[in-house]
């Protein structure tokens, strides 16, 4: 019954860190089934709003350099912790895919109707990742507003976060 295997994939849902991932590759017809998950998520006037960038290998690399070092460069000497300067790449690193979370303002609708939208799809990611035995979680870096320019965003867009993946 397909009710009772949506149960078991909802009740099983968790987040997963990296620090649990076996380091084994997500297949890549995997991950594009979890990503295209996302676009069965509810938008009112089918604005679509999420804008999702995945990263990996040397780009997963050089996005871990530069959360740290915004993280660094943004964060009071007072309130600087060394440890979670060196872990974050570390984390990054540990994940085999890292996708940002973006959402792009249509303009068509209140703003926090796609970021809602944006949620759900992500939701979905979640669910299909669980029902694929692929770790999860969605992150929200003190730094990810500022993530802006590295991602290219336009000024109606806005990061909301990271979704880190691996095999579990």
């Amino acid at each position: 019954m397909q009710s009772e295997i949506l149960k078991q994939i909802i009740e099983k849902r968790r987040s997963i860190y990296p620090k649990d991932y076996t380091g084994a590759a997500i297949p890549d017809e995997v991950l594009e089934e979890i990503l295209n998950s996302a676009n069965f998520a509810p938008n009112h006037k089918k604005t679509r709003p999420w804008l999702f960038k995945v990263f990996r290998g040397e780009e997963k690399t050089v996005l871990g350099q530069t959360i740290a070092e915004l993280y660094k460069n943004s964060t009071p000497p007072q309130l600087f912790v060394e440890k979670k300067y060196r872990d974050i790449p570390d984390k990054i690193a540990k994940s085999n895919a890292v996708v940002s979370i973006c959402v792009n303002f249509s303009g068509l609708l209140p703003e926090w109707e796609e970021i809602a939208a944006t949620a759900m799809a992500v939701q979905n990611m979640y669910l299909t990742s669980t029902a694929q035995n692929v770790g999860c979680y969605w992150s929200s870096h003190a730094v990810t507003a500022q993530l802006g320019k590295f991602l290219n965003l336009e000024e109606n867009q806005k990061c909301l976060g990271l979704f880190y993946m691996g095999m579990i």
